[in-house]
């Protein structure tokens, strides 16, 4: 595929010593030129810590965010006046011996409209599915189940 070429730089700093698969600390600091720090861990269920993010929320996270950017996108282009969104999305991460993998993310936005056609919003949301980067750059289903009112 030809095109543009971007770089996404980020930078993963952790200290301790791993004596012990039980002994060391899951905590690391996510940062980036410009953004604030992310606070990560490992999930709580791998020893990390709940009140920071893990990996695997924030591979959801990503793929939420970047539905809703196309979809803001691609409304404004239709002419729909949307005033809020929300996605209560959740992935499925199977656990094998010693790996695991992403079966699927289902992602579920709802849009708040103050002006548009209301009926246009699934050929919408089906168009920033598949120009969403991030979902065409994972090997497991994306579903997309927009909630309609």
């Amino acid at each position: 595929m030809g095109g543009r070429r971007h770089l996404y730089r980020v930078t993963v700093d952790w200290q301790g010593a791993t004596t012990g698969y039980n002994d060391y600390a899951r905590d690391h600091l996510i940062t980036a030129d410009g953004p604030p720090a992310i606070p990560g861990s490992s999930d709580p269920v791998f020893r990390g810590n709940c009140e920071r993010w893990n990996p695997e929320q924030l591979l959801v996270a990503s793929l939420s965010a970047c539905h809703k950017l196309w979809f803001l996108h691609l409304a404004a282009e239709a002419g729909l006046i949307v005033t809020a969104y929300r996605d209560e999305a959740e992935g499925i991460m199977i656990e094998g011996p010693g790996q695991g993998r992403f079966e699927q993310v289902t992602l579920r936005p709802a849009v708040t409209l103050a002006g548009g056609d209301p009926s246009r919003l699934p050929e919408l949301h089906e168009k920033a599915h598949h120009r969403c980067f991030i979902a065409n750059s994972v090997n497991f289903v994306v579903q997309v189940e927009p909630l309609i009112a």
